[in-house]
């Protein structure tokens, strides 16, 4: 499980500060040949020898830029890549620190030449004290973040719109203006029962030199693990979204466990559906309400997420997917009341570009007390198993969006409660308990007077002593809710299923859920 505290340090440094005076961009060094095509034959080649990590400049330094130290590094904005062009989004970086070890080397391309770009001290705001003082010449940089456009209606020296920090960990804002869950470049060994999780890095980074007024970015990576090596592209448009093409070309140099494909991390602590008792003033507390899919075959599916007593893996097995992500579908600020903006966090769909096969969405979730974990994984988990030499080629698009970017024509599921069985008023009965699920859309605004969709209801074991379905009495069209109890013993996950249905028409999308029994 991930400490958001450690990934998330440059949040206290997404404000820039600095003087508004003229560029004075960081030095380069000698221009040498460069393209994509040499960057996939590197990481090939790399794939071949042993893992060697990256030499880390001064480890006491390092260790004495804690939190607070590392917070007062900010970049000063006169200092960035393209502060007058040619690019309309300039780059800023991310200090080193405790947290933030590893150096990440950035390059900037232009007609085929890549120039290092040199760390300066100048660059940041430093205190006469701040032991990076003490860190030898060009240490390197842990990060970067681009800029929101020069001259547009946000202060570009104050406002970033993307941000690639911690191993190979980015995100970005999407069109609410608020940062929230994370990608990686890759997931290795996720909660496996013989082995460790590993975190290869981002460790070379590569800029490519856009036409001026450009609304394309283009970065290329380098990344290495103990058992990883890859090279990626990524080209990012900044609209009123923001939407990343990612080609990825990647070589096994050990045999993988779980060969994580387009991960996804966020944090989900509690929310309507079952929320731990006086453990926090706030109704809700979640970067991410959901995973939702879209099959090879078209069944659209929303998973809600949950906070389990342990760590759980689900497997959703498909072939050919057509998108899966972790979605922040309850956009009410009165649901969260809580300043930091929960209502305004990012959702993010994976479009898979190409055929990816046979294989299953994983979804990993962890057990927390706090929401400064991220306790949630989502990825795409290959069929074929991942066996060292071997190599492996997918593109596809991250939109970083309110609302799914492929919005279906079902209804959709709103909101998941459950509590004790039985009717309010008597004597409940052990071992039953009760779902409420709501959805809405307008196939259900559709339906004639008097008429009720049919729940249609499977568990993996147990029954259904109640089922039936209601319009929610809040006189909003299309806007219904299921109840069954479910009665079950023992302790083992219970996998449920429901949508609903009018005859042999689908109404909602396939609502699932594992049930773990209290015993």
């Amino acid at each position: 499980m991930i400490d958001r505290r450690t990934l998330l340090t440059g949040a206290a440094l997404l404000l820039a500060s600095g003087p508004d005076v003229m560029s004075a961009e960081l030095p380069l060094g000698q221009p040498e040949p460069f393209s994509f095509e040499a960057l996939k034959a590197r990481a090939r080649e790399m794939a071949g020898r042993p893992y060697a990590p990256p030499a880390i400049p001064d480890r006491d330094v390092l260790q004495a830029i804690d939190y607070d130290a590392h917070g007062k590094l900010t970049f000063k904005p006169d200092h960035a890549l393209w502060a007058e062009g040619p690019s309309a989004f300039p780059v800023t970086f991310f200090h080193l620190g405790r947290y933030f070890q590893k150096p990440v080397r950035m390059h900037v391309v232009e007609n085929g030449q890549s120039r290092e770009i040199v760390y300066d001290p100048a660059a940041f705001e430093m205190l006469a004290d701040s032991p990076a003082r003490r860190l030898p010449p060009n240490p390197g940089f842990a990060g970067f973040r681009f800029q929101e456009r020069r001259g547009g209606p946000l202060d570009w020296r104050r406002n970033d719109w993307v941000a690639f920090l911690g191993a190979s960990y980015f995100r970005a804002i999407g069109e609410l203006y608020q940062y929230g869950l994370s990608a990686r470049g890759l997931a290795l060994d996720t909660v496996m029962p013989d082995r460790p999780e590993e975190f290869p890095d981002f460790t070379h980074v590569w800029f490519e030199t856009p036409a001026a007024g450009s609304d394309t970015v283009t970065v290329m990576t380098l990344l290495d693990g103990p058992s990883a090596t890859g090279a990626y592209r990524f080209t990012m448009r900044r609209t009123k979204s923001v939407v990343m093409d990612v080609e990825a070309s990647l070589h096994l140099r050990k045999d993988v466990g779980r060969f994580g494909l387009a991960p996804l991390t966020s944090m989900y602590w509690f929310s309507e559906t079952a929320k731990p008792t006086a453990v926090d003033w706030r109704p809700e507390v979640h970067d991410s309400d959901g995973l939702a899919l879209w099959t090879g075959t078209g069944e659209r599916i929303w998973r809600p997420l949950r906070n389990p007593p342990r760590t759980m893996v689900s497997a959703f097995s498909d072939e050919r997917p057509r998108g899966f992500g972790l979605m922040q579908r309850d956009r009410l600020f009165d649901h969260y009341q809580d300043g930091v903006y929960y209502d305004r966090r990012p959702s993010l769909w994976v479009e898979p570009l190409g055929d990816w096969g046979k294989g299953s969405v994983q979804l990993v979730e962890n057990a927390t007390d706090d929401e400064i974990h991220d306790n949630v994984v989502a990825m795409w988990v290959p069929a074929e198993p991942a066996r060292a030499g071997s190599s492996h080629d997918l593109a596809y698009r991250l939109h970083w969006v309110a609302h799914e970017p492929y919005p279906s024509n079902l209804a959709a599921c709103v909101a998941t409660r459950e509590g004790n069985g039985g009717q309010a008023g008597t004597d409940r009965p052990k071992g039953v308990r009760k779902f409420v699920v709501e959805f809405l859309g307008e196939p259900l605004g559709r339906l004639p007077a008097g008429v009720k969709p049919e729940p249609v209801l499977t568990a993996s074991r147990g029954t259904f002593p109640l089922a039936r379905t209601e319009a929610v009495p809040d006189d909003v069209p299309g806007h219904w809710r299921a109840e069954f109890d479910l009665a079950v013993t023992g302790a083992e996950p219970v996998e449920l299923r429901l949508f609903l249905r009018r005859g042999d028409e689908t109404l909602s999308e396939t609502w699932t859920y594992q049930y773990i029994p209290a015993v």
